[in-house]
């Protein structure tokens, strides 16, 4: 099986190849909300099943904080 090395958040991971976003997200223990840049591009929620990630992607997650 190949696989793919990808950073999410500046922390290194390995996944399958042709992992998508959605799967590599849910797979990492990310839960909603949260908003996604993929090679520094902000990425829409629908369009999470439809990113194939890459070798050497680069992903930040950026969830909400609360409170002042």
């Amino acid at each position: 099986m190949r696989t793919i090395h990808i950073r999410v958040n500046q922390r290194a991971h390995e996944l399958s190849a042709g992992c998508t976003l959605e799967e590599a997200l849910a797979s990492l223990g990310f839960k909603p909300p949260f908003a996604v840049a993929l090679n520094l591009h902000f990425v829409p929620r629908d369009r999470y099943a439809d990113t194939t990630l890459k070798d050497q992607d680069q992903i930040e997650v950026i969830s909400p904080i609360t409170g002042g």
